[in-house]
């Protein structure tokens, strides 16, 4: 009979297996009188030796497996084992109760455990985990007992009350599809080990353990936090498809990471990404992007109740430049107005926002809030390899507006001996009228790239948001290609390089004709640069 069970998820993916519950042996110590307490203290010490022993070799295997990060969990466990305090309220018991060194350890694990566990802090807590694990290497090395052995025969999913990480990191990869724990937290080090790992699993999950769950096959869910037992053929058939879906996406980044974007017959093209805010970077590094083809700034508005200031921007930016390690970091200059609005701006509401009172409009009307932004990029400059987009340009006229502002702001940081670095200035092509006079625009600007998303509506005069139109919106239409192509053969007259950035960028049914065009980068949204660059690899342009 079908049954779920909810947990917190430790790492994503989706696992499909039989059940195996993992039981540890509970040590039972029995207090006992000694009368020679030197001899007892010495009986510790070289248990200490051999824990401290086996901490280095689980260290060894951690570093290989799942990284130095991981494997300093077992640095920490071994600092614990020459923890002044612990060892000391050892070594006082055994002295002043004359008991056995198992009843010490047991009675300071318990302690020091307890102790950790009522502190506010989050990483404080994870130690009680920790002297847990290093009291029970202790007691097993002083009654001269093996570690735990858990054998897997055959894959499956682990189902225990917790794991210590010297568990989880002697367990077989190769069989082991996930784990569930009843205990534990998504900050512990098995958690942490587990994403490491890259092994689903679900911790903290509202389930009894019972001997009788032991070879039920099982769904583990940590996209939902699911933990189902027994499920039916529908759901069963439901979650292998997802599964097979994540698979396959996994194996394109695995065959697909650090490969170049280049056709059959030596054609290259750069894939970037766009995002909308610093918690996109861990997808952007994680889909090997070539760099950020659009940053969109707005992001630092929409989520305040008052204007970013000055130092607040440059921080968020020169962490994305640190963070990207020297590849190119497009930002966009603010763009609201149309359908996003900031209250304390004040934007008076309009008959037709998309054509109204946004992007460069607002920034060349508000100069004082387009410097500050700018001298944000600027500075941030220094640290990274970025360049500035501006937005919904029309005209050469606002080009040499820009020029006099960013001119100004340069200036003043000049002035206040800002060291900024060499920072790339293009523009948008997102109205036909920058199509139609893309040839003088290009002698202005360093690049172009080309909004297909605000570029369509204007070009066919159909609100890409209006349901009633859908059947009228055709994204292929032969004017938007023909304007595309216009962009490109003007900007590479004048040496400039083009992209584009809207979601046509990610239409792998164009990638050929972008390729034949010339283009010389997409950016798009993460998830869609593995798939592109597996399509840009099997094409041949030229025949």
């Amino acid at each position: 009979m079908m049954k779920s069970y909810e947990g917190k998820s430790a790492y994503n993916g989706i696992a499909i297996g039989n059940i195996k519950l993992y039981k540890k042996d509970n040590q039972i110590v029995n207090r006992k009188h000694i009368d020679d307490v030197k001899k007892e203290q010495e009986r510790f010490e070289e248990a200490k030796a051999e824990a401290v022993k086996q901490l280095q070799s689980l260290y060894e295997k951690a570093l290989k497996e799942v990284g130095a990060a991981s494997a300093a969990i077992f640095d920490v466990q071994q600092m614990m084992l020459e923890d002044v305090d612990y060892l000391a309220s050892i070594y006082n018991i055994i002295e002043t109760q004359k008991v056995n060194a198992e009843y010490a350890v047991a009675v300071t694990g318990d302690n020091f455990s307890s102790m950790f566990a009522t502190l506010e802090d989050d990483y404080m807590k994870e130690r009680a985990a920790d002297v847990k694990d290093v009291s029970e290497r202790l007691l097993s090395a002083i009654g001269k007992k093996s570690s735990s052995n858990f054998d897997l025969t055959e894959p499956s999913i682990i189902l225990a009350e917790d794991l210590a990480p010297s568990e989880t990191v002697q367990l077989d990869k190769e069989k082991v599809l996930a784990f569930v724990t009843v205990r534990g937290s998504t900050n512990s080090h098995t958690a942490i080990l587990a994403r490491m790992m890259s092994i689903p699993a679900l911790v903290n999950t509202k389930i009894d353990l019972e001997d009788g769950l032991t070879g039920k096959i099982a769904i583990v869910n940590g996209n939902t936090g699911e933990f189902i037992v027994e499920p039916d053929e529908q759901l069963l058939a439901e979650v292998k498809k997802v599964q097979e879906e994540e698979q396959e996406k996994r194996y394109l980044l695995q065959t697909l990471k650090g490969k170049d974007n280049i056709t059959l017959d030596g054609q290259k093209i750069n894939l970037y990404a766009n995002i909308g805010s610093l918690s996109d970077l861990a997808s952007v590094l994680q889909n090997d992007a070539g760099g950020i083809g659009l940053f969109r700034s707005e992001f630092l508005y929409l989520e305040r109740d008052t204007y970013p200031t000055e130092e607040e921007q440059f921080q968020v930016y020169k962490q994305v430049a640190e963070t990207m390690a020297g590849k190119k970091i497009i930002i966009r200059t603010l763009d609201i107005g149309a359908d996003k609005q900031v209250d304390y701006f004040e934007l008076e509401k309009e008959e037709n926002p998309a054509m109204g009172y946004r992007a460069i409009r607002i920034c060349l009307d508000r100069i004082e809030v387009f410097k500050t932004q700018l001298k944000a990029i600027f500075r941030a400059s220094a640290f990274g390899n970025i360049a500035i987009m501006y937005p919904m340009i029309i005209s050469v006229e606002e080009i040499y507006k820009i020029k006099e502002v960013v001119a100004e702001v340069k200036a003043e940081l000049s002035k206040n001996n800002v060291t900024i670095g060499k920072v790339e200035q293009g523009i948008m092509i997102e109205t036909p009228a920058a199509v139609m006079i893309s040839d003088l625009l290009a002698k202005e600007v360093d690049f172009f790239s080309i909004g297909t998303n605000d570029l369509s509506q204007y070009t066919l005069a159909i609100d890409r948001m209006n349901q009633k139109l859908e059947n009228f919106f055709n994204p292929h239409h032969e004017a938007v290609l023909r304007m595309i192509r216009m962009v490109v053969e003007n900007g590479h007259k004048e040496g400039i390089w083009i992209g584009i950035c809207g979601e046509l960028g990610a239409d792998l049914s164009l990638t050929k004709t972008f390729l034949e065009m010339g283009i010389d980068e997409l950016s798009v949204a993460p998830p869609y640069i593995l798939p592109l660059r597996a399509e840009i690899r099997k094409l041949n342009i030229k025949n």
